[in-house]
This record gives C-alpha cells, sequence and structure tokens, in this order.
C-alpha cells in the first residue's frame, strides 16, 4: 500500500512538474527526441554515523552491491522507469548480509526538482579498525522522505541538462534555489544502537532549504554540474508528538554530474546526496546520509507519427 501511495504521488508530481515555460535557446537546446533508453550502473546508500562527546563515533555502513539496470524516458520528460538486478558476487561476506529496500526517485523539471525516498535496511558493519571488522545484524534502519526546490533561473538553467541528459546546456550559468523537505525516521536494534537508554528511535522533521546550483560547459561536448542547499529544519521525536518539543536541525543536499553529449547518445554520471541529522545535540550526534551514484549511457531514438493516405495514426521510427 505504501509503495503504491508512493509511486502514484511520483506520477502526479512529475505531471505537476511538466508545466511548460519558456527557454532562452541561446543557453538551452532541447535534443527533439522522443524516446530515450538508459543502460545504467547504479549504487544506492544509505549510512549512518553515530558521534559521542567523547569523540568516540560508530559508522553503520551497508553491504550492498551496485545494480546494473535500464530505464526508459518518453517525449523528453523527467517520467522514467526502470530496473536493476544487483552485483552480489561483489559482497564481501566478512561485512555480513545487508537487506535492502531502497526506492529512490530524482526528478528534474523546467521550475521544479524533487526527490522522493523510501529506505529499509537491516544489517551494517563498521570498518574503521580494518583488523577487527564490527558487524551490526540486528540495526535496522527506515526512513520516508520528500525533498524539492524551485529554480529561479529556469529559462537559462536546465537541471534536464545536467542530470537527465534529454536537453544541452549550451553555456556556463546557474541559478539560486528554495525549497524544502519533510522526513521520517525509525532505528531500532536489540543492542548495537542506543540513545536515551533505548535501544529504537523515532524522529520527525521537516523545514526549508536554500542554496545555488551551476553548469560549467566545457567544450562542445563536455559539461559539469554541481548543486548544494543547505537548510533547518524542525522536529521531534515522533510525528504524534509533533509540538510538545521542537528541535532545530540542520540538513545538506549536494548533487554533481558530469556529463559527455552527443546527437543522438550521452555518457553520464551523477551522485545524489541527502544528509539529515535526527539526532543534534552537545552530547551525541547522529548523521543520516542518503545517496545514489548513478553511471548511465543514454541512446535517444526519434518517435515521429507519419501521416499518409495509408499511415494515418501510425507511428515509425526514423
Amino acid at each position: 500500500m505504501i509503495i503504491k501511495r508512493i509511486l502514484f504521488l511520483y506520477v502526479f508530481l512529475c505531471l505537476l512538474c511538466r508545466a511548460e515555460a519558456q527557454i532562452d535557446t541561446t543557453y538551452i537546446r532541447p535534443l527533439g527526441h522522443r524516446l530515450s533508453v538508459r543502460p545504467f550502473i547504479a549504487k544506492a546508500m544509505l549510512f549512518m554515523n553515530h558521534e559521542f562527546e567523547s569523540g568516540e563515533e560508530t559508522n553503520y555502513l551497508p553491504n550492498d552491491p551496485p545494480k546494473i539496470g535500464l530505464g526508459v524516458s518518453f517525449n523528453n520528460t523527467i517520467i522514467s522507469f526502470g530496473y536493476g538486478y544487483g552485483f552480489n558476487f561483489m559482497t564481501d561476506k566478512a561485512y555480513g548480509k545487508t537487506q535492502a529496500i531502497d526506492f529512490q526517485f530524482h526528478n528534474y523539471g523546467r521550475k521544479f526538482v524533487f526527490d522522493l525516498y523510501f529506505q529499509r535496511y537491516k544489517g551494517f558493519y563498521d570498518d574503521q579498525n580494518s583488523k577487527n571488522i564490527k558487524l551490526f545484524p540486528d540495526m535496522e534502519i527506515r526512513q520516508y522522505g520528500a525533498y524539492g526546490h524551485y529554480v529561479f533561473n529556469h529559462k537559462r538553467y536546465s537541471y534536464i541538462a545536467a542530470f537527465n541528459q534529454d536537453e544541452k546546456q549550451l553555456k556556463s550559468t546557474g541559478s539560486f534555489l528554495l525549497g524544502g523537505g519533510v522526513y521520517n525516521t525509525h532505528i531500532r536494534s536489540d543492542s548495537s544502537f542506543v540513545y536515551n537508554g533505548k535501544n529504537s528511535f523515532e524522529n520527525f522533521q521537516f523545514g526549508i532549504s536554500a542554496g545555488y546550483a551551476y553548469t560549467w560547459v566545457l567544450g562542445r561536448y563536455w559539461d559539469i554540474s554541481a548543486s548544494t542547499t543547505v537548510g533547518i529544519n524542525f522536529g521531534g521525536d515522533k510525528f504524534s508528538r509533533f509540538g510538545r518539543k521542537i528541535e532545530v536541525y540542520p540538513t545538506v543536499s549536494p548533487r554533481v554530474s558530469a556529463g559527455y553529449n552527443r546527437g543522438s547518445w550521452s555518457l553520464g554520471f551523477s551522485y545524489v546526496g541527502n544528509m539529515v541529522f535526527p539526532v543534534m545535540s552537545d552530547k551525541e550526534t547522529v548523521n543520516l546520509h542518503t545517496g545514489a551514484l548513478q553511471i548511465s549511457f543514454v541512446k535517444r531514438f526519434d518517435l515521429i507519427p507519419v501521416i499518409g493516405n495509408r499511415a494515418d495514426g501510425l507511428l515509425k521510427y526514423f
């Protein structure tokens, strides 16, 4: 039921963000292809750092392999679908076993960018001391979140070009960003994690953020993009108790991409990250880092309606 609601919200936001806007064609050039096929290698992640006042810290890292998959996007839009297959042979048994469900949607529109997160990881390790790897098979982290921001200079700056590669950025430029997000985090274990004398913890927070994005156009084919937003969230230990005691938390959302673009194909690398702090006090800090790395090859096709005496309504590839 939760997955269906997330997918419904994703499609609704995709259609909402599809609103057309004028662009400065001296800065942005739509590529004009209606169908894109995207083989990719991707690595989704969720890890946590627990640091104490004494300087002692524990890193909870998942032993989850990258995945290979295939995505498809239609009509140069932000709506895409993909399926991934994991490289299970790349997991090292010495780091334990991680059970992971990780749905991340990163959507890039003309004026708006938004992310949806549904993550559940169980089984972590800490290898700060390579001679003594600590395993936490009972450790479970769940996070549900949504984040978005508005692109002020959307007529000249294109997130679509930087991260979807369905457009081309012709000149270097940037844009200020303004947005916000909402996050719900659950942490529980048998004995691996302790906070306030308990082995389970829940946190709800929401807030606003602002930042800047910029794309450097390097010659005819290359471009590099980077953006970061920094925000302030407000929340507490549970959504049902919100308002009884409100805490203030920082949040950071970085993005980086690099692309090589030719007429009908592209190569791209992207990283999308998000950091929230469910615990922020003088005695201890918990930092939860969500991220996604992807290397993709994009092949674009023209899907053009042909109208003739015998071909009315038919579609042909050219």
